[in-house]
């Protein structure tokens, strides 16, 4: 049996591990790390463990943690913070702030969870916020807000939308309305942009038909909502599309909050198709346009982020996700992904690398046969470089 003691011990431990670049893992475009930034590891054990010897007498776990992955991020007083995802051994999810002065390791919890406004009775369960610093001076945090389905009675049948808080300081949060896309019956990935659009609040949305499958859903979509504290969005266009034989045949969804460029707005999205093994998700990114945020630009074909090694194996396993990067004041950029719902990584990049990325790699040709000249008419070019 371990003392309390030893716990804290290996818990402090564990804060302390230094992270390093993965060398074997180059590819130009990020830099990918060796260790996790976040595990149910980094739970602080007084969240678990009971430390009387009186009532926990065989130091044994009274809560336990299953997972902690898919984090919001932003910086916050000059730490980079993250809003985790912590699944509790009991399936339920909530959220809990973990700050660090280093964008790669040294993560701590705050010593309570996020203990949201309780204002929706027939709410179960909630994941995956998307945290924004609007213009209009709140950060916002958007996220899936799931009940059971009382229509359905599979009793795994559920209902997805999009919650909304906001909050100056990620300690005191008011609950707003859950938004209302009155063209789609369930909501999840939803984004909220950092700018108004035309005087209006503007989502990216992910229109489905029922908890799982998108259905009629497209793609992205995009929508504008007049007054967020009534949040109704009448009306989605599409952006980044779903399509036959790629990475979003099954589905796709608003990732990160977009990071603005000089060039337009850069998108870290995720893209769903099925496999034998069941949904293989990876990250990807596209832009749109500065002046017209609805508006692809730009869209590399194939996956920027997909689960590599280990990364693959998890509760879901084949599973890369995002729902948060920080750009830093010097142009660096970390994307903060998770990995077959178990744990939390980052991949280091700079808004140079990221912007030639997405704006250089050429588009997906959606057929092999010209996927394949595409690939011979590169090899040609690069032959000829090095022939000279």
């Amino acid at each position: 049996m371990r003392s309390y003691r030893e716990l804290e011990a290996r818990y402090e431990a564990l804060i302390g591990t230094p992270n390093r670049v993965h060398e074997g893992r180059y590819n130009g475009i990020y830099d990918r790390y060796v260790n996790p930034v976040l595990t149910r590891e980094h739970i602080p054990p007084f969240w678990i463990y009971d430390p009387d010897p009186e009532t926990n007498p065989h130091m044994m776990q009274r809560l336990g943690i299953n997972a902690v992955f898919n984090a919001g991020a932003l910086l916050l007083d000059g730490k980079y913070t993250l809003v985790a995802r912590v699944e509790g051994s009991d399936r339920k999810s909530f959220f809990a702030v973990a700050q660090s002065d280093r964008p790669t390791e040294g993560f701590r919890f705050w010593d309570e969870p996020v203990l949201l406004p309780d204002t929706c009775p027939r709410e179960t369960n909630v994941y995956d916020m998307r945290l924004t610093r609007h213009e209009d001076g709140w950060i916002y945090g958007v996220f899936c807000s799931e009940s059971k389905d009382p229509q359905n009675p599979d009793l795994s049948a559920a209902v997805a939308a999009a919650g909304i808080v906001r909050t100056k300081d990620l300690k005191t949060w008011e609950r707003l309305p859950n938004l209302q896309t009155l063209r789609s019956p369930q909501q999840r990935n939803v984004v909220l942009l950092p700018e108004f659009v035309n005087g209006k609040y503007a989502f990216y949305t992910r229109p489905m038909d029922d908890f799982i499958e998108t259905g009629s859903g497209g793609g992205v979509g995009f929508g504008l909502c007049a007054d967020i504290t009534n949040p109704v969005v009448d009306g989605e266009r599409m952006t980044s599309l779903r399509r036959y034989h790629t990475i979003t045949e099954a589905k796709n969804g608003a990732g990160a909050v977009p990071i603005k460029t000089d060039r337009g707005w850069i998108h870290i999205a995720h893209g769903v198709r099925n496999t034998a093994a069941g949904l293989r998700y990876v990250v990807y990114a596209f832009a749109t346009a500065l002046d017209d945020p609805g508006r692809v630009i730009a869209q590399p074909g194939g996956f920027l982020i997909a689960p590599y090694g280990s990364e693959r194996v998890g509760d879901v396993s084949n599973v890369v996700f995002t729902n948060g990067a920080i750009v830093d004041g010097d142009g660096k950029v970390y994307i903060y992904y998770a990995s077959s719902d178990t744990r939390l990584h980052v991949a280091a990049t700079d808004l140079d690398r990221l912007t030639d990325y997405v704006f250089n790699t050429p588009e997906d040709p959606l057929r092999s046969a010209d996927c394949v000249k595409q690939r011979v008419a590169f090899i040609r070019k690069n032959l000829a470089y090095l022939n000279k």
